[in-house]
């Protein structure tokens, strides 16, 4: 079982590292105009730190709908009631990198709300 445990958390610690370097790259590709890199960045950012979470407790995790559980749990255990919709809007940042429908202050706004949502994730995957 300590196996198990331990490969649990080498998995959650590696979700949470490409979160942040999401993160960080989605900041960069923003600063060089690029909307539709930064959009799917930060989809990737919020997608991992979810990813970490599910992780940590066990949970699937493996396709979208799993991390759309996996928000609705967090947000059971935590009642906080940003979270659905901050994870949302990295939803919408996602479809952004396909449809590029969204101006650069929305794209802009979505980052910092995925930033927000980061900081609310990463405490739980402790």
């Amino acid at each position: 079982m300590a196996r198990q445990v331990n490969g649990r958390n080498r998995k959650m610690e590696v979700h949470v590292r490409i979160s942040r370097q999401f993160m960080r790259q989605a900041d960069e590709e923003f600063a060089k105009g690029d909307r539709l890199q930064a959009s799917e960045k930060a989809w990737g950012a919020a997608a991992h730190a979810v990813k970490a979470v599910a992780q940590q407790r066990g949970w699937r995790h493996d396709g979208h709908r799993y991390l759309f559980d996996a928000i609705d749990s967090i947000y059971r255990e935590t009642g906080d009631t940003e979270l659905r919709g901050l994870f949302g809007t990295a939803n919408a940042l996602h479809m952004n990198f396909y449809e590029d429908w969204q101006s650069a202050e929305y794209v802009q706004d979505g980052i910092e709300r995925v930033k927000l949502l980061l900081e609310k994730l990463e405490p739980l995957a402790e």
